[in-house]
């Protein structure tokens, strides 16, 4: 396989982190992980949710203190203070979630708290023009006065890059850069990067889409469990998946194929001409007992709306739905979970879980029905109901009583399928329910969504990842600009079929 650059921009080691230990009550987060970054690499971290890979990055940025270790940064020992002391020796964290202001300008995030003065004064033409050669460089085409809540997702990525180089930064870590990108925008990124590594810059690149790893990675590093597995050479020909997926997860993974089912029933839910103003435009569509219906379509096509209509938030402005052949009124999402049909909302933090509170609450917090006795909550329910999902998802947490914030990414997804499992859903609707969750963790979530199907659960599966579109959709669905743009035929679906139609071409 073509790589994205040439390995000769490779050079001298930048950075050693040697025996790095993290512990947290109840969690040994490190337990002696090494780790080294050359000059001009890509080098890709990998591992499972609660592998130690985000702790690691957290030591390296001064986020937190490790218990033990050491780093040694262009050849001298440091001691990490804190973010801005690492920031000031040459280390940037750009996390998945970006840290923008999103009511200032692009220039004025590029410098803040660094602003330039003169005289006195801010030097606004300077910081202008300054910030218009530092997203030339990374080939942002992007006004410097724009307004940042005015920009796409992939354009704010470029303003915390520019963040990043403004700082100087030698070593740029990147968290899963591209899991709300667009293939188009991918490769754009991905030149960015090139033209970084090109120029001397070291990234340490974390991501769970392993088809990543041979495009743009140099070498590739494994966590498991908080250790340090093994360190691999990423050549020409690039890495063994399989391979990769075992070192991650310390078992074979058996990667399964569409079958078709034969317990799929009668029709559930039907929705006829729904629209709302600006995003969805006369929808139809039908989804039977034990059925996964996927919805592809690009980022924009209407797919997290239409999920959102079906349970009410906000209601539909015009249209039909339909629930086990009754004509129903959805106004608000306490209606629609009443009738049994739950949402696992894309933005699983904003939306779909009290990050303050413990894993038990979060988990029965929509389902007190089932936990309480004449008004009455039952703690014995309560903690029988909980830990029985987090025995079924596999949650890892140290206890009922941990913050949801202190779980991994999957962690915390599990726990918002947990609580709706709880809650015996009949129609459950997941928009990307494998975003930012690694491949040990989305074969587990892929047997759970097989098992609910089979019960009699009814799935609607949003995805942007393809081959999970066609693995895991009993029918599938394209999206474009509000409307259903056609249905794939399942026997003959393709990843370029449905990219086809996405882009808004008709079969």
């Amino acid at each position: 396989m073509e790589k994205l650059n040439e390995k000769n921009r490779i050079g001298e080691v930048i950075l050693e982190m040697k025996g790095i230990s993290k512990d947290f009550p109840g969690v040994k987060a490190l337990s002696g992980v090494d780790f080294e970054l050359r000059r001009g690499e890509v080098h890709v971290l990998l591992g499972e949710n609660g592998a130690g890979k985000s702790t690691l990055i957290k030591v390296l940025s001064g986020a937190y203190k490790p218990d033990g270790g050491t780093i040694k940064l262009k050849g001298e020992f440091v001691k990490a203070e804190s973010p801005m002391h690492m920031q000031k020796l040459g280390v940037s964290v750009v996390y998945q979630e970006f840290n923008l202001i999103p009511y200032l300008t692009v220039k004025e995030n590029i410098f803040l708290g660094a602003e330039l003065k003169k005289n006195g004064f801010l030097a606004l033409q300077e910081m202008y023009d300054e910030s218009k050669k530092i997203l030339e460089k990374v080939g942002a085409k992007l006004d410097p006065e724009a307004v940042v809540n005015t920009l796409g997702v992939a354009e704010q990525q470029m303003v915390e890059i520019s963040k990043a180089l403004k700082a100087n930064a030698d070593i740029l870590v990147l968290d899963e850069p591209s899991a709300v990108l667009t293939d188009e925008e991918i490769d754009k990124f991905f030149n960015i990067i090139n033209i970084l590594t090109e120029n001397g810059t070291a990234i340490i690149y974390i991501s769970h889409r392993l088809e990543e790893i041979n495009r743009i990675g140099d070498r590739a590093t494994v966590l498991r469990d908080g250790e340090y597995i093994d360190t691999v050479d990423i050549g020409d020909e690039g890495l063994d998946m399989d391979q990769i997926i075992q070192l991650m997860v310390g078992r074979k993974i058996e990667q399964k194929s569409y079958v078709e089912k034969d317990y799929i029933g009668e029709e559930v839910l039907r929705l006829e001409n729904i629209s709302q103003k600006g995003t969805l435009d006369n929808v139809n569509l039908n989804l039977r007992k034990g059925e996964i219906l996927a919805i592809a379509g690009l980022v924009g096509a209407g797919r997290t709306e239409l999920a959102k209509a079906i349970m009410g938030a906000p209601p539909i402005d015009k249209g039909v739905i339909y629930y086990k052949g009754e004509k129903v009124n959805i106004r608000a999402p306490r209606t629609a979970i009443g009738l049994g049909i739950a949402l696992a909302p894309e933005d699983r933090k904003k939306e779909g879980l009290f990050l303050e509170l413990p894993v038990v609450e979060n988990i029965v917090i929509s389902n007190f029905k089932y936990v309480s006795k004449a008004g009455i909550l039952i703690t014995k329910k309560i903690r029988e109901s909980a830990m029985t999902q987090v025995q079924n998802m596999a949650i890892k947490t140290p206890s009922l009583e941990q913050k949801v914030k202190n779980l991994s990414g999957g962690n915390q997804q599990k726990v918002v399928l947990g609580r709706w499992l709880a809650s015996k859903a009949e129609i459950l609707i997941l928009d990307e329910p494998t975003r930012g969750i690694d491949v040990g963790a989305k074969q587990e979530i892929y047997k759970l969504m097989e098992e609910l199907a089979q019960s009699g659960v009814s799935i609607i599966m949003i995805s942007s990842e393809l081959p999970e579109v066609l693995r895991m959709g009993d029918r599938i669905l394209v999206m474009h600009e509000g409307q259903i743009q056609g249905e794939v035929d399942r026997k003959t679906a393709t990843q370029e079929k449905i990219l086809y139609l996405a882009s808004g071409g008709k079969m």
